[in-house]
């Protein structure tokens, strides 16, 4: 686990000389707040814009005009995201690219979710900046305040939901589904209940990572790096909060 500001972290990205002011990328203009805030702004419009290319050509191409290049997609998000989460001085390149993949990606599940059930996607879309919002609050006043246990928690957890995922994908080739995860029952609304709990936490910890970037004096680099992580966050947060709906549609 890394090291920042004296304080051990849960997540192994978070090297000591990835914050520091005068590691790999030089230090003379640190890393602000408003700067990652506004990277952050400008990754969502990428996310935005290629996501709402898929929905106007899922709409009027029809499903197919999308679904034959979707394992591309897939692929060149996750080439984009580990290139950025593993070499940060490219993230300013790295991490909209990620962002144009990852939008391409949900326009194309959102288009089919809002098609079988109609109001689903802006329900999402609410909810999920409701939750940012929210967690936003709670952090800003000390409501929650995050400590290394809550880290080592957080992360348990994000790994054991990544260990589910992977377990069932891997099961579904042998025609084996987990109920608890797909399934529209008082087991599956849970588990999609805990898991959004969880990403919820993980903005925290994204908040105070940022935090603790700027009093280190990070590089100004790191702001595409920082805005990148809470990217991913609401990403996952939107898919999780999407996937939920759908279940209680189903009831």
């Amino acid at each position: 686990m890394g090291e920042v500001d004296g304080v051990s972290t849960s997540n192994p990205l978070l090297r000591p000389d990835r914050f520091a002011s005068g590691g790999w990328y030089g230090g003379a203009n640190p890393m602000t707040v408003g700067g990652v805030g506004l990277k952050t702004a400008i990754l969502l419009a990428f996310v935005w814009v290629a996501a709402l290319y898929v929905w106007n050509s899922y709409y009027t191409l029809g499903p197919a005009s999308v679904s034959s290049w979707l394992l591309i997609v897939i692929v060149g998000g996750l080439v984009t995201g580990l290139v950025t989460a593993f070499v940060p001085r490219l993230a300013p390149v790295s991490a909209p690219l990620y962002g144009l993949f990852q939008g391409l990606f949900l326009g194309a599940i959102s288009a089919y979710m809002e098609a079988a059930l109609p109001g689903i996607v802006l329900q999402a879309i609410g909810l999920t900046f409701a939750v940012l919002a929210a967690m936003l609050v709670l952090y800003a006043t000390g409501a929650i305040r995050v400590t290394q246990t809550l880290r080592t928690v957080v992360l348990a957890a994000t790994l054991g939901i990544f260990i589910a995922y992977l377990a069932s994908f891997i099961l579904s080739f042998f025609g084996i589904f987990a109920p608890f995860i797909y399934g529209g029952g008082p087991l599956g609304i849970g588990f999609s209940l805990f898991v959004i709990g969880v990403v919820a936490f993980n903005l925290l910890i994204d908040f105070d990572n940022i935090d603790r970037g700027v009093h280190s004096g990070a590089p100004k680099v790191m702001e595409w790096y920082a805005a990148f992580g809470l990217m991913v966050s609401l990403i996952w947060l939107y898919f999780e909060i999407l996937r939920l709906l759908s279940k209680l549609r189903q009831r």
